[in-house]
């Protein structure tokens, strides 16, 4: 081993390059803006894991130990040794649960590259210590204020020179050592503890109320007594005109050290708030998925042909949305969510028309094919990979626009993510156990802290999202009763009860973990095929609890039939045209009327198929008013004939069409005799044809050739659509393949820009390509061939992209060099007019 490796790190591209594959593959897994695109080289690679952004993102990934851990180094000198982080997280008096999980908490930051450099020298990223540390206009979360020799950075020697002497200290000869002594006093316990026991009562309140934040305090040009003595001694430092300050150090000696008034090591416990058996919770969690997809299929057939406009801006007209919610018979965020549980399935779009409508896909029809079971695990993947989030519909957005189901502004990279932690959380509890609500909002609260003030009584976005997805596994059946299902951790990859998901065991307290340890690489996210394989093993736990549709009907004799469970979709489909529902529940009521009656006669069938219909389907003889039902809507259906005039009606029954010319109410259709059994009228035949229904009669339409119409549904369908692709939180992890090229193009572009040169007159600067005439490159190529020396050059490729590269030349012929390229690890020829420079290196 080389001695730079034995030797600290002076910075954390030296500390990045100190790290194995396996190391920096974890690191950008976990932050994989990292890799987009590529660095050049390790320099390059610390350069941006040093950036604001990236800094803002890798910290808001924190739980709350390792950020509170991050923000006392913030506050600690820089650099600071293990012992003193440890003294202002555990406090001296300490803490044991403190001092076993610190170790992890600084592992966590090393990992994430948000601080480097050995036990003795830890430091933080420069732009996470000016993100943390404690300013006027941003406070830091510990409550601490700016350090004695900030504080008084802008003050004059004289003053200085006056609090020292005021606070005991022998006078010195500069600002710089009085700062130094005043400092030296307010860490040291002992004379500190002596300097407070002399102060006022008033004088001591005061401090209490600033200790642990905000430090700063208000003070009139003419200071009370006990004001005076504090500011006298230092204890209270003047920051702006009639604002003052509690240094840093005064702080933590009133607070014994600690940087937080509550450490947080240890995240919240998730436990059961009550316990069902888990054959009831599968139970209720199937019988809540056959709901689910029931709900489902009747939105799409209340949407068959052709559904609600689609707004000008996007999206769903509140007035559609409510009356969607009456047609199912929910309220509208329930509404609202199975409607875009059905869009991010890709079962609803939009047809793209002119008059632009919403409309079931073609994969719509393809779902209805599939077995309960799968249609239900094809729903709850949806959902569980969907960013947009219905619960935001009816707020507003950043334009103070109102968010419209189906419509923009309602992806939230977030959701995803929120959603497998809520289930795993609840995976994690013995089967048939369901948390509280406030125990799992408050573990999310602990493993992604909020960062910034948030108004009163507003909740974080996490924490709503954690609501909504306790509220809708519930609605989807993935939960029961609270408890996650047998088919729900299913879903989530199979993981055993008491288990996180994934297998792995979560640390505790008490585990003893080096310091220095490899960092381990974060669970990469499922694939497509591993995905497939969970929906799978769900369906299949489900289908079992689903009930199995029936082929009957119980019919009644007040014209209502009974179907006691999910009926098979040609019975339902015929039933629903020849009856309408009446109630949903446990059982479906259908009531027969002389309007549903007609329906069926339109769409083609005779009385004598609905008789046979019925009689095939109902478990009890057909009632007999039933029976005269249909056969007297079937006597009179038809009778009247309407057709295109703009419309007549036509009956061989002159008699019947005076009764009609007689009846007031035909007077809204302007109706006028052409024969004796022919009556014609301005009105289009649709709206004649609702008339005379309207008037008790049973018109039948006709065409030009006077043969009846029938009167199907055409479903109305999309053009083909894809299913919303979710906005994902920043660039995707990237996948092992990736990984291990990215790698390698960053050790070789290490290796070029590291490689030890030979001292020229004119070397270049560091990172910048090597400049050398051509006469001068092809001697100095043709040199190292006979010698077998390495080269260092400089290459920019046919894209006009540069890179340096460390080289073996082994023969120059044509305008071209064929080397070995150490930085590739294989041979390569280069066109030497693309080389831009050379340079020896040493040996």
């Amino acid at each position: 081993m080389s001695p730079e490796a034995n030797s600290a790190p002076r910075s954390l591209a030296e500390s990045l390059r100190m790290r194995d594959d396996a190391s920096l593959a974890a690191l950008l897994r976990s932050r994989p803006d990292l890799i987009t695109p590529v660095p050049t080289d390790l320099t390059q690679l610390a350069t941006r894991a040093g950036t604001r952004a990236s800094v803002l993102r890798a910290l808001e990934r924190l739980d709350r130990f390792a950020l509170q851990t991050a923000e006392a180094l913030a506050v600690a000198p820089d650099p600071a040794s293990y012992g003193t982080l440890h003294g202002l997280m555990a406090g001296d008096t300490g803490d044991p649960a403190v001092a076993a999980a610190l170790p992890r908490a600084v592992v966590t930051l090393r990992e994430q590259a948000l601080v480097w450099g050995d036990d003795d020298r830890l430091r933080l990223v420069r732009t996470a210590q000016e993100l943390l540390a404690p300013s006027a206009q941003h406070p830091s979360p510990t409550g601490l204020g700016p350090s004695v020799q900030e504080a008084t950075s802008g003050m004059s020697p004289g003053r200085i020179q006056e609090i020292v002497a005021c606070a005991g200290l022998p006078s010195t000869h500069d600002s710089v050592s009085a700062v130094a002594a005043l400092s030296g006093l307010f860490t040291d316990r002992r004379k500190m503890a002596k300097l407070l026991s002399q102060a006022p009562e008033a004088s001591r309140e005061v401090l209490s109320r600033l200790v642990w934040g905000p430090p700063y305090g208000q003070v009139t040009p003419d200071p009370a007594a006990h004001l005076r003595w504090l500011l006298d001694r230092g204890l209270l430092l003047p920051t702006a005109p009639g604002t003052v300050v509690l240094p840093r150090e005064v702080a933590l000696h009133l607070r014994e050290g600690r940087a937080h008034r509550e450490p947080e090591p240890r995240p919240p416990a998730v436990e059961p708030a009550t316990t069902h058996d888990a054959q009831v919770v599968d139970a209720t969690a199937a019988g809540q998925a056959y709901t689910a997809l029931a709900t489902v299929e009747e939105l799409l057939k209340d949407w068959d042909e052709g559904g609600p406009a689609v707004l000008r801006a996007g999206g769903l007209s509140v007035r559609d949305l409510k009356r969607t919610a009456v047609a199912l018979d929910v309220s509208e965020p329930v509404a609202a969510f199975w409607v875009e549980l059905a869009y991010a399935a890709g079962l609803l779009a939009s047809d793209g028309e002119a008059d632009e409508r919403y409309a079931a896909t073609p994969a719509h029809d393809e779902w209805l094919e599939l077995p309960p079971a799968e249609r239900w695990a094809r729903l709850a993947q949806a959902w569980l990979a969907a960013t947009r989030t219905p619960g935001l519909i009816g707020g507003r957005d950043a334009k103070d626009r109102t968010l419209s189901a189906l419509g923009p502004g309602l992806d939230r990279s977030a959701a995803p993510e929120v959603r497998h932690r809520v289930l795993t959380l609840l995976a994690g509890l013995p089967a048939g156990a369901a948390p509280a609500a406030d125990a799992v909002l408050a573990r999310l609260r602990w493993e992604r802290p909020l960062r910034g003030p948030r108004p009163d009584g507003e909740e974080d976005l996490r924490s709503r999202l954690a609501r909504w997805t306790l509220a809708e596994a519930e609605l989807l059946g993935v939960t029961g009763r609270g408890a996650l299902s047998a088919h729900g951790r299913a879903l989530l990859g199979g993981t055993a009860p008491g288990q996180p998901a994934g297998g792995a065991r979560s640390a505790g307290p008490g585990d003893k973990l080096p310091v220095h340890h490899r960092p381990s690489a974060p669970a990469e996210p499922p694939t497509a095929a591993e995905q497939a394989v969970a929906a799978g093993a769900a369906a299949r736990l489900l289908a079992p609890l689903l009930p199995e549709p029936l082929d009957h009907v119980l019919l009644q004799a007040d014209l209502t039939a009974v179907a006691p469970g999910p009926l098979r979709r040609p019975l339902a489909e015929t039933l629903g045209v020849l009856a309408d529902v009446e109630s949903k529940g446990g059982a479906t009521v259908y009531r027969f009327t002389p309007a549903s009656v007609r329906r069926a006669l339109d769409a083609g069938r005779a009385a004598a198929d609905l008789h046979a219909f019925l009689t095939a389907h109902s478990r009890t003889p057909v009632p007999q008013p039933l029976a005269y039902l249909i056969d007297d809507v079937a006597r009179r259906h038809g009778h009247l004939r309407v057709g295109a005039a703009s419309a007549y009606v036509r009956c061989d029954d002159d008699a019947l069409l005076n009764e009609i010319l007689a009846d007031k109410r035909s007077a809204a259709l302007r109706l006028r005799r052409l024969a004796p059994t022919v009556l014609a009228t301005q009105a289009d035949p649709a709206t004649l044809l609702e008339g005379l229904r309207a008037m008790g009669y049973a018109p039948a339409a006709e065409s030009a050739e006077g043969d009846v119409l029938i009167a199907r549904a055409h479903a109305h369908r999309t053009p083909p659509r894809t299913a919303p692709e979710p906005v994902p939180d920043g660039p995707p992890p990237p996948d092992a393949t990736l990984l291990s090229a990215a790698i390698r193009a960053i050790r070789a572009g290490d290796l070029a820009a590291t490689a030890p040169r030979k001292a020229t007159g004119a070397a270049p600067a560091r990172g910048e390509l090597p400049r050398t005439g051509s006469a001068e490159t092809l001697a100095t190529v043709q040199a190292a061939v006979l010698t077998g020396e390495a080269l260092w050059i400089g290459y920019v490729n046919a894209e006009g992209s540069a890179s340096q590269r460390v080289i073996a030349p082994i023969r120059v012929e044509g305008g071209f060099v064929t080397a070995y390229d150490h930085t590739a690890d294989e041979v390569r020829t280069y066109p030497l007019h693309r080389i831009t420079g050379v340079a020896e290196l040493e040996e």
